[in-house]
This record gives C-alpha cells, sequence and structure tokens, in this order.
C-alpha cells in the first residue's frame, strides 16, 4: 500500500471574532499532512496585524417596480448593491436586512416584501444603507411616486392607479390642494426638471367603472421633497498669497453628497455684464485696468444642460486700499461721488434758485421756444452736480413759500385765460363783449405768438 504524503503550507483568511464582534484577518503558520484515507491539519494561528480599515460606502437599496405605496396583497422586490469582498471565507457572511430594528432571516441579495414598513440593508464591514419607506394601502384610489430622492433639474414622475390597476377616468392631479393638471384618464404626471417649489404634498382623484362610474375618489396625500442639487453659490476673493498679488474671484459651492460627481459650470458678471461666460473654471482674474475701480461682480453656476443655475449675491470690490482711500484717487468723478468737502451729506437735487422773486421772461432761443425760465438762469445742458443741503431749514422753507406762491400766481392767471376760451366757445357774443369792456388794472393776459404748440402764457400782477 502506497502512502501519499501531502503537504502544503497554508497563507491567510478572515474570519469573524465574536468576542470584538469584527471581522479580523488571520495568518496561518503550519503544514498538512496526510495519508490516502486522512488529512491532518497543523496550525498556528496568530492575529497579522493589518492597517486601518478603509471607510466603506454605506449600500444603495433599490425597490422594483419603484414605487413606495402598494395595494395590500401586492409584492415588490428589494435589492441591496454594496461592498462584497472577494477574500476567502471559511465563514461566509451576505447581506442582512432591517424591517424597522427587527433583523430579518434572509440573508440574500435580494428579497420579495408585502409587509409595510421601513427598510434598510448592509454588507460585510459598511454602514447601514439609507431606508425605504413601503406603505400598503387598502383604498380604491392611491398616488405612487419614485422611492429613490429626486434632484433639481430632473424629472419628477407620479402616477395615479387605480385598484389592480382599474382605469381612473377624469383624471385630477393636486399640488398642496391645487390642481396642476387633468387628463381623461390613466396618465402619469410628469415634472420634466423639478424645481425646489415642487416640493410638497401631492394627491389625485377620479372615477373609476366598478361596474358603473363612481363618484370621484381621492387618494391619500404623498409628501414629495425635491432635493438640492448644489448650494446657493458665494463669490469671494482669494486671499493675496492665493491670487498671487492679483485680485481673483472664486464661485463657491457645494454639491449634493449622492451627486458630487455632476459636472458644474461657471460664468462671472460685473453688474448685468457678463465678462466671463459659462466655462469649467470657477475663478475669475480680474483685469489690470479695473482693480483701481469700485465695481459689484456676482456669479452663476450652471449644469452643462442649463437644467440647473443659480446666482451668486453681490460682491463689491473696493479697489486698492479701502473705502476711506478713495478721496485720494487720480478719478475726480469718483471723488465727487464718494466723499463730499466739508463731510456735508450729498444732495442729488438742482443747485437752489435766488431768494428774491425772479421776473419771468422768454428765452429767445427757437430750441427752447414756447418755455419760460428765470431771468440770468439758462438751461444748460449736461447732468446736474451734487450740492450740499442747505445749512438752514428755515432759509430753505422760505424759498419754498415764495416758489409756492408764485406758481399760485401763474395758476390763476391760467385760470382766467381758461375761462375765456370756455366763455368763447358757448357764447361768442359775450366773449366779444366781454372784450370790448376796459381792462381791470389788477391784470393783464396776452397771449405771444406761435404755433398753438409753443404758445406761451404772459402775465403780470400791479400791487
Amino acid at each position: 500500500m502506497t502512502v501519499v504524503s501531502l503537504m502544503a503550507r497554508v497563507g491567510s483568511y478572515v474570519d469573524w471574532v465574536p468576542e470584538t464582534g469584527v471581522f479580523q484577518e488571520f495568518t496561518t503558520s503550519g503544514f498538512i499532512f496526510g495519508q490516502a484515507s486522512y488529512l491532518t491539519f497543523l496550525a498556528h494561528i496568530t492575529p497579522c496585524p493589518a492597517p486601518p480599515p478603509a471607510t466603506l460606502e454605506k449600500p444603495i437599496l433599490s425597490l422594483h417596480p419603484p414605487w413606495t405605496t402598494i395595494f395590500k396583497g401586492e409584492r415588490v422586490t428589494l435589492q441591496c448593491d454594496g461592498y462584497h469582498p472577494l477574500l476567502l471565507e471559511l465563514r461566509p457572511i451576505s447581506t442582512l436586512w432591517y424591517l424597522g430594528h427587527v433583523l430579518l432571516p434572509s440573508h440574500k441579495k435580494s428579497i420579495e416584501v408585502q409587509t409595510p414598513g421601513v427598510y434598510r440593508c448592509q454588507t460585510r464591514g459598511a454602514p447601514v444603507s439609507d431606508p425605504i419607506h413601503l406603505s400598503v394601502s387598502n383604498d380604491w384610489l392611491i398616488l405612487q411616486v419614485p422611492y429613490a430622492p429626486v434632484f433639481e433639474g430632473e424629472p419628477l414622475v407620479m402616477r395615479c392607479r387605480g385598484w389592480y390597476d382599474k382605469v381612473v377616468y377624469k383624471l385630477h392631479y393636486y399640488h398642496d390642494g391645487q390642481a396642476v393638471r387633468y387628463f381623461h384618464s390613466s396618465t402619469n404626471y410628469t415634472v420634466l426638471q423639478a424645481r425646489s417649489s415642487d416640493s410638497g404634498h401631492y394627491q389625485c382623484s377620479g372615477t373609476m367603472r366598478i361596474p358603473v362610474e363612481s363618484a370621484p375618489m381621492f387618494s391619500s396625500k404623498v409628501a414629495v421633497t425635491v432635493q438640492e442639487l448644489f448650494q446657493t453659490p458665494v463669490l469671494r476673493t482669494l486671499s493675496p498669497q492665493e491670487a498671487r498679488g492679483r485680485v481673483v474671484l472664486r464661485c463657491e459651492t457645494r454639491l449634493h453628497p449622492q451627486k458630487r460627481d455632476t459636472p458644474l459650470q461657471f460664468a462671472f458678471y460685473k453688474y448685468s455684464r457678463p465678462v466671463r461666460r459659462f466655462d469649467w473654471g470657477p475663478e475669475y482674474t480680474v483685469p489690470e485696468p479695473e482693480v483701481e475701480e469700485l465695481e459689484s461682480y456676482w456669479c452663476e453656476a450652471a449644469t452643462t444642460s442649463r437644467s440647473v443655475r443659480k446666482r451668486s449675491p453681490w460682491l463689491q470690490l473696493p479697489g486698492r486700499g479701502s473705502a476711506l482711500d478713495l478721496a485720494s484717487t487720480t478719478a475726480p468723478a469718483l471723488q465727487a461721488a464718494a466723499v463730499a468737502p466739508g463731510d456735508k451729506p450729498l444732495s442729488f437735487r438742482k443747485t437752489p434758485v435766488s431768494r428774491s422773486v425772479p421776473s419771468v421772461t422768454s428765452v429767445p432761443n427757437s430750441t427752447f421756444a414756447g418755455l419760460q425760465f428765470p431771468a440770468g438762469h439758462v438751461p444748460t445742458v449736461g447732468p446736474h452736480v451734487c450740492a450740499p443741503l442747505p445749512t438752514s431749514v428755515e432759509q430753505s422753507g422760505e424759498v419754498l413759500q415764495r416758489k409756492v406762491d408764485l406758481l399760485l400766481r401763474e395758476m390763476q392767471l391760467l385760470k382766467g385765460l381758461l375761462n375765456h376760451v370756455v366763455l368763447g366757445l358757448k357764447d361768442p357774443q359775450a366773449l366779444r363783449e366781454f372784450t370790448e369792456t376796459p381792462e381791470t388794472p389788477t391784470s393783464q393776459v396776452s397771449v405771444s405768438p406761435g404755433t398753438p404748440e409753443t404758445a406761451v402764457v404772459e402775465g403780470g400782477v400791479d400791487s
């Protein structure tokens, strides 16, 4: 009888340690000896020092079909996709399933369920998955929404379903109590590009033929939340060390953890004018000639399809130095607009006129024909300069009162002229008799020649 000796060196393996509650890697030192009828395993097991385990991502739990509400008696499939090691396991441990806080007996990668509740799964060494809440209804009508989170810019699909797929007629969809869509019969409601404003409570109503057409029936309300794809961007300036002496703006935002691979593009604007259109870089270097100016910038972040676009708040660039140093700049117009002489408050009114009541004259200029201006004050072309407010409230009130008095007198003269016109239209004979009477010493009315559009009314008041 020939004795066959077997000898093999054993390497390493991973096993569960009940004392510590974790998986641990072991190495084996020894040999396997054996003959044809039996094998003997002599091993000395010693723990092998291993580097700190890397943090594994949580598994992804999916639902098929993808609706979170089903009718009583129906079944759906849950699938757990996560980390599954390829090492040789002496005691294989597969997926763990939880319903609420209860551990389910199944260890398969997918399971069929029909019990309502919150489901989670877990693979070896990874955190617990995000939950899926399954609802079971006994109503005639249910509104089904997808289990997966819907992000901005993605389609949002809802389905109003009758009992065991009976056709629903006169179908209405509601968003926060307001009807948003009507269909003649069973049709899904789709929002092509969801927004945050599409979040809320949804409901549907309709009729079914069981066997005759029923009264309108309503489903239960379902909460829908549209997740933010990325945060509202913020525009900031880099530090001198980061910008290497230049003025560099950076448009900063943050993607949702589940969408961190979504590419974004950025655009920069000065006031309402784009200074750099959409590009991949989140930074913009301000040109050197514009650094000295006091400018306002903002940025915009968007997806490549432009389905989601968000703009930042305004960022005011102070120019070289602080705002208090603007008085020493070389731009006189900017000095006048920023700092007034004597630190007086600024006023964007016209320069006050003389305190005395000026005589009214007609400017002999075809450009200003038909207009009246105070003597010595011919209008000039160009914007009015900023002037300090009057230092005395009483003086400005006195000037204003005199202007009002002059305006009232001119209105009285205009009223008299209009009365003559109305009288002539009503009774031309009376107007002729009135004009033949001597003029009163207190008023004098004349109409200067000219076209009807540029006629000037001149009047004087005798004391």
